[in-house]
């Protein structure tokens, strides 16, 4: 059995963005001065405007003398000089409103709006800079106003109003032109490519630059080359060429200190930083932002100051040292809010609940992020979103809440790929593979790993490359295949620490302690995790130091040493709880109590083990999506079976206390869970109150499908296309079914309907026989396991509970009796030798039989003397015919079915039959008898179709088809149908939908929810890998020949409305799907009880078309004629089958069985 189900590395610790680290642009602000000097204190380009004109007016020798004085106070660029040009500026206003010269008092506001921008008051700048367009056009000045124009789109940009800046942008430029004023227009032209670059246009941001450059080089403008030059490595670094970026940032810094543009020189410093730290040089980075930091001070840039030292704290949050990196981020803070910088004060708050998420304290990491959000959607920050959604999804996901958690990292992998943020999107795409991991979908899981991958290496990402690399290390060692996981967490190990990531060292120094566990090399184990443990300690990650202590409490309990084993879970334990890993929690408990119970603690064990199952099933009512509900239990059935085994040995013990009786209700409480929750849900509205939008969302995406689906068809029916088309298209259809359930757990998250449901409970022992069980009906319940399997017996007054072999032997029979009953040939009372060629061994089919017989029988044979049997089944038995097994003490030419005095049907739970009923009395009975479905058209070779000139589909061209399928018409289904129809007298109570008719549209509209019994007489198709594209195959083409979508999918299945009492699926294998831990099949059957009916008769396999057709005929006159009940008209039918020696083999009647209620 296995001890411990770590995760050890979590998607918590993935969040490697800092938006604080996004490259800063360099924005051109046009400001006149009457010198034409460039200004030191600013990055700006100033261009220089005409003198004043002379005059013995005193008011204007002192307002030029005055305004002289103002722009040396400006040039100094300190914060306190520009304050004091203010003064300067205002009194030089003044003077020139004395003398009423219009165009010098535009020229003072300009300069006014200037320094208030400077000084972060946008507002006031904007009042400023407006006042002096007034005056531009007022003065028909046309090159100040474009000036002006200009720079009221810069205030505009930094205030998040990009559509705003480029309006004010797109009229400068053209006036810029007009003058032939190209230092202006190189201006502009950088401006709005840095508007498009925030817009996440990167190609037309660089199309804007590129034109600036060429400008700026041909008026010889240093200055603004060097500003257009970082801009442009900005747009390689946030597309994630590092390199591409360092050689326009050096270019750029050059010139920059050449001008001796110490704001432009502090920015570029602050950028090259940035991209050392992406690259996981963090000592460099930290060099080249202490370089920054300085020249920001001295030069009085506050923003750039606060995005400087936020950016510092990135470098200590990622080397570990929290404590710093907090002081570093406040600090930050504090400047971001003092200038009004919303988007630097969004960056800071999202850093500061990255710090708080790592130190534990999600509520506050989420009151962070919750301050951030708002923030980066005002200033339109796109990919800040991006950052900020992805780290509270990263939140939800540590709380438990996997849906929620899916949600949002949805919404960020939508935005990070709109502005072509491939980094950001690498981040997401990992972290949503840590949602399939954790939920135990590990082919969806290793699906966005290897997304991420590339894409980590593209932007050369080495921090989340080692993550990513970890991650599907993770994956191949839970798929058991340890030499391929070893390869991986070597490859990250280097690359954790060639970037000094302490954190993710001790990461996959536990993962490779852990393969070395598993291998039995303890004390190589024992090593690694002891290298780990005081890394995971240093860096204050109490959730990586609970996983390693958990992990060396395994190790010591293989060793034998269990007080030192516990003392280590208990160390383990108070950490899971601190941080509010309830997943981690569970394991730990879990661990306990598999200890406590191999010392003889058995109900110590038992409160551990209790305490286990309660989180779990807290977790799980919090996955919305189905699917990943689904896979999420499967992969904690163990916990549920080691608790069942568990009071079973607690019975043997204390037989008369109740255990075994518990352990039924144990038994109960890991099956068909999700099932139970669908059939609540069906009679539900849950889309009431939901947003219209996303139950648009819904509808597009169903008619996506249809039409993809449909797409699909005509290419295989051109017989003419390559294997790269095919996969495309299959791609394209397995995305859209992702996003057609994705948009289905959202629907679920918001529903009021959906949150009103009552979770439903799983039945006691008296609750199944007081709303199950009737005086003439046995429950069987069989749960297999590893060490041993159980039966319960369930009869209306008693229960007798059975211990019967593991698994493996019980499977290795159930396989051999099966391989005999496809034989079409073999009859029970045969004594056949099966050779090595079965690939399940050598055997005689008699000692199967009879050993099976023994297994699963004999122990309850008193017991099911003439009852109706209620088959409860688990792993391979769900597979077997319990019709065809001999009645217990039948043997050889004596031999005789269980069908011969038995009505049996099968249930996934018994809880699941009184969900069924109770949904099911609220519902009236249909008017009408029977609606018939069969003989559709399949193939443009169809008779019915000769005078159509078409070629046939080629059958190896469908992949999505089993192999082994014959895709032919049923030709005995319409003498099926028609039989049927026969029995009903009345033609009003019927419908019938025969060749083309038998099609997706008919069977998808309301005419079939009048009907009581409907009867699909068509193709199934089985997709053990996605149970989701399972379903049923109706006409693929029209009367006029063309391709029709004629696949009726699980999905479509589970969006009818179909309350028939009886459901028949008259076609193969249509009983079958894949096998989910917990759920059982997860195949048609529970769709069409999702959709209404309470029962549906399904096959197991492949069964002869003329055979199935007898067998139906058969079984309908039971029904319609002698009025029997489905499971009694289905055993009588069986029953005529076996007595014709026609088609006595079981082959031919055994693979049918009833689904649901027997009433």
């Amino acid at each position: 059995m296995t001890k411990r189900m770590e995760c050890p590395q979590k998607p918590r610790r993935f969040f490697a963005t800092f938006t604080s680290r996004t490259p800063l642009l360099l924005v051109g602000m046009i400001v006149f001065v009457e010198s034409g000097a460039g200004n030191p204190g600013r990055y700006t380009v100033k261009i220089a405007q005409q003198p004043p004109t002379n005059s013995p007016d005193i008011n204007r020798t002192n307002a030029e003398q005055i305004f002289q004085e103002g722009e040396e106070l400006l040039r100094q660029g300190t914060a306190t000089s520009l304050r004091q040009a203010i003064t300067k500026f205002e009194t030089a206003l003044k003077l020139w409103q004395k003398v009423n010269d219009v165009k010098q008092q535009a020229i003072a506001l300009n300069e006014l709006g200037f320094i208030y921008d400077a000084l972060g008051n946008k507002q006031q700048a904007l009042i400023f800079f407006k006042q002096s367009l007034l005056l531009r056009k007022q003065a028909g000045d046309k090159a100040g106003e474009a000036v002006t124009l200009n720079n009221i789109g810069n205030v505009y940009d930094a205030l998040g109003d990009k559509q705003q800046a480029l309006d004010y942008y797109s009229q400068s430029l053209p006036l810029s032109r007009e003058m032939a004023d190209k230092s202006g227009e190189a201006i502009i032209l950088n401006n709005i490519g840095a508007v498009y670059n925030a817009l996440g246009d990167k190609q037309q941001a660089l199309n804007y630059y590129n034109q600036s450059l060429l400008l700026t080089r041909q008026v010889k403008d240093k200055v603004q080359e060097a500003k257009t030059l970082n801009n442009i490595g900005a747009v390689y670094d946030a597309s994630g060429d590092k390199q591409q970026a360092l050689i326009f940032y050096n270019q750029s810094l050059t010139l920059a200190r050449q001008v001796e543009d110490k704001t432009g020189e502090a920015v570029i410093l602050n950028n090259i930083g940035a991209v050392h730290d992406a690259l996981g040089d963090r000592q460099q980075a930290l060099n080249y932002y202490n370089q920054s930091l300085p020249l920001r001070r001295e030069v009085g840039d506050k923003t750039g100051e606060a995005a400087t030292l936020n950016n510092i704290g990135g470098i200590y949050d990622s080397l570990g040292d929290k404590s710093k990196a907090l002081n570093y981020y406040n600090q930050s803070l504090a400047l971001s809010r003092e200038v009004k910088d919303k988007g630097g004060e969004a960056t800071t708050l999202n850093n500061l609940g990255r710090v708080y998420n790592d130190l534990g304290d999600k509520q506050q990491a989420l009151k962070y992020y919750n301050q951030s959000l708002p923030l980066r959607r005002q200033v339109e920050d796109k990919g800040g979103e991006a950052v900020t959604l992805n780290n509270i999804g990263g939140v939800y996901n540590d709380l438990g809440d996997k849906s929620k958690a899916l949600n949002y990292y949805n919404q960020s992998l939508v935005l990070s790929r709109q502005v072509g943020d491939k980094a950001q999107e690498a981040v997401t795409l990992n972290n949503i593979g840590g949602i399939y991991s954790a939920l135990g979908d590990r082919e969806q899981a290793l699906k966005y790993y290897n997304q991420s991958l590339p894409l980590r290496r593209q932007v050369e990402d080495k921090t989340g490359e080692a993550v990513t690399l970890n991650n599907i290390g993770r994956i191949y060692d839970a798929l058991g295949d340890k030499q391929q996981a070893l390869k991986y967490y070597n490859q990250s190990m280097p690359l954790r620490q060639q970037v000094g990531d302490r954190t993710g060292q001790a990461v996959t120094l536990n993962n490779i302690g852990r393969v070395y566990d598993s291998w039995g090399d303890k004390q190589q184990a024992l090593k690694y995790y002891n290298q780990s443990l005081p890394l995971s300690q240093q860096v204050g990650d109490k959730a990586g130091e609970a996983t390693t202590l958990n992990n060396i409490g395994g190790v010591y309990n293989d060793l034998g040493d269990k007080s030192k084993a516990l003392k280590y879970y208990n160390q383990s334990l108070p950490l899971r709880r601190q941080m509010r890993d309830q997943a981690g929690e569970a394991v730990t408990l879990y661990n306990i109590a598999y200890l406590e119970r191999n010392q003889g603690n058995l109900k110590q064990s038992l409160i551990q083990i209790e305490a286990a199952i309660k989180i779990i099933e807290n977790l799980r009512t919090k996955i919305t999506n189905e699917q990943l509900r689904t896979s999420y239990f499967a992969s904690q059935q163990n916990i549920y079976q080691f608790s069942n085994d568990l009071l079973m040995q607690l019975h043997k013990q204390y037989p008369t206390q109740g255990y075994d009786a518990l352990a039924l209700q144990s038994s109960e409480k890991y099956r068909s869970r999700s099932l139970l929750d669908l059939l609540t849900e069906a009679n539900a509205d849950i889309r009431q109150g939901v947003e219209p939008k996303l139950l648009k969302a819904e509808r597009n995406l169903q008619q996506r499908l249809d039409v993809t689906e449909k797409r699909r068809l005509e290419l295989y029916n051109t017989g003419q296309y390559t294997p790269e088309q095919a996969q495309v298209l299959e791609n394209e259809l397995a995305l859209l079914h992702k996003d057609y359930q994705n948009v289905q757990a959202q629907i679920r998250d918001i529903s009021p309907k959906y949150a009103a449901l009552t979770q439903p409970q799983p039945l006691s022992l008296k609750e199944i026989q007081q709303q199950v069980l009737d005086d003439n009906t046995v429950l069987l319940e069989y749960s297999l396991g590893e060490e041993r399997s159980y039966l319960w017996a369930v009869s209306k007054t008693s229960m007798s509970s059975y211990e019967l072999p593991k698994r493996a032997e019980i499977e290795k029979i159930v396989k051999q009796f099966n391989y005999l009953l496809k034989i079409r040939y073999y009859r029970l009372t045969a004594n056949k030798d099966i050779d090595e060629s079965s690939g399940l061994g050598a055997f005689r089919s008699s000692d199967v039989l009879e050993k099976l017989s023994q297994m699963l029988l004999k122990p309850i044979a008193e017991k099911i003397k003439n009852k109706r049997l209620v088959i409860v089944s688990d792993g391979a038995l769900q597979y077997l015919p319990f019709s065809a097994l001999p009645e217990p003490g039948t043997v050889g030419k004596n031999i005789k079915p269980l069908l011969e005095n038995h009505e049996i049907t099968y249930l996934p739970s018994a809880s699941t039959l009184a969900v069924i009923r109770r949904e099911h009395r609220e519902r009236k009975i249909p008017p009408k008898t029977l609606a018939v479905i069969a003989d559709a058209v399949f193939s443009n070779d169809d008779d019915r179709l000769t005078k159509i000139n078409h070629q046939p589909i080629p059958k190896q061209s469908i992949p999505f088809i089993n192999p082994n399928f014959s895709f032919e018409r049923l030709s005995f289904t319409r003498k099926e149908a028609e039989a049927i129809l026969a029995l009903v007298t009345d033609k009003s109570q019927t419908l019938q939908a025969l060749d083309f008719a038998a099609n997706r549209a008919f069977v998808t509209s309301s005419q079939l929810s009048d009907y009581r019994i409907i009867h699909f007489a068509t193709h199934g198709i089985l997709d053990t890998e996605n149970p989701a594209l399972s379903g049923v195959v109706l006409s693929l083409f029209n009367e006029k020949g063309r391709v029709e979508n004629g696949f009726l999918r699980l999905q479509d299945i589970f969006n009818l409305k179909l309350p028939a009492e009886l459901i028949v699926l008259s076609a193969c294998e249509t009983g079958l799907s894949k096998e989910i831990k917990g759920e059982g099949l997860v195949g048609l059957a529970r769709g069409f009880m999702y959709a209404g009916s309470p029962r549906v008769l399904v096959s197991m396999w492949s069964v002869d078309d003329e055979a199935t057709s007898e067998l139906m005929k058969r079984f309908y006159t039971k029904i319609l004629k002698q009025r029997l009940t489905p499971a009694a008209a289905l055993r009588a039918a069986r029953l005529e089958l076996w007595k014709d020696e026609k088609y006595s083999a079981p082959y031919y009647w055994a693979g049918f069985t009833l689904q649901g209620e027997w009433r």
